[in-house]
């Protein structure tokens, strides 16, 4: 059943624009966001409206209508995963792990920022899970707010916008010479492969380099001793 909640298909049909910006929104800056399907859904919206809509996805949407609503539903998920970093400052790596949350996805976004500094918040678009964590790691690390709007608003066109454009162009040109109803799986599918191979290569690196130490320990001393750092960053801003 969960599975099936999460196909983008079932998705844009239940919901249409309204569905799409909401799951945009949340996966872009909410605790809770970071396991729904952001790039295939983008995809997919794009090619619902398009030319191909109603024999892929069987229901067709205002491409006008919805280049806008993506971008804005972008921008706005990540400024509020901004500013909930901020408010909660470092004491977020201190938070007990739960069901829908785990020190280890905060990590990973701030070894992103580590290896790639604020550029981060661009390039996490495009890596599931980092970029709902990215925002809020910004927000606690107290990134300058000019700085994170920046790079927020050219992360959320290359993102939202390109993906969705990308599907939209699929759509419209491919599925007038074939039947792209039969190919819409398999090019999801392929999507969803290549969105995570960041996320892979980052977690094989980072599980090289804390070889020798146990996970959980591991995250949990890495938790904090970052913690420390963004309070000790505070402290001196």
């Amino acid at each position: 059943m969960l599975a099936l909640s999460l196909d983008p298909n079932e998705l844009i049909k239940a919901g249409g624009i309204l569905i799409i910006a909401a799951i945009v929104f949340a996966e872009s800056g909410l605790l809770i966001g970071f396991f729904l399907p952001g790039d295939s859904l983008l995809f997919v919206a794009g090619v619902a409206a398009s030319s191909a809509a109603v024999d892929t996805v069987g229901r067709s949407l205002n491409i006008f209508v919805l280049i806008p609503v993506v971008f804005i539903a972008a921008v706005a998920g990540d400024q509020v995963g901004y500013w909930f970093g901020n408010k909660s400052g470092p004491r977020i790596f201190r938070r007990e792990d739960s069901r829908l949350f785990h020190k280890d996805h905060l990590v990973r976004a701030e070894h992103f920022f580590d290896r790639h500094g604020p550029k981060t918040i661009i390039l996490a678009r495009f890596v599931p899970i980092v970029r709902t964590f990215a925002p809020i790691v910004a927000g606690a690390g107290n990134m300058r707010y000019r700085t994170f709007v920046t790079y927020n608003v050219i992360g959320a066109f290359l993102w939202g916008v390109g993906v969705t454009l990308i599907g939209y162009a699929v759509g419209q040109f491919l599925g007038e010479v074939v039947e792209i109803d039969k190919f819409l799986l398999p090019i999801i599918g392929l999507i969803v492969v290549i969105s995570f191979i960041p996320a892979v290569v980052e977690f094989l690196r980072h599980r090289r380099d804390a070889r020798g130490a146990a996970g959980a320990e591991a995250t949990e001393a890495e938790a904090e001793e970052i913690a420390e750092e963004l309070e000790e960053r505070l402290r001196q801003t």
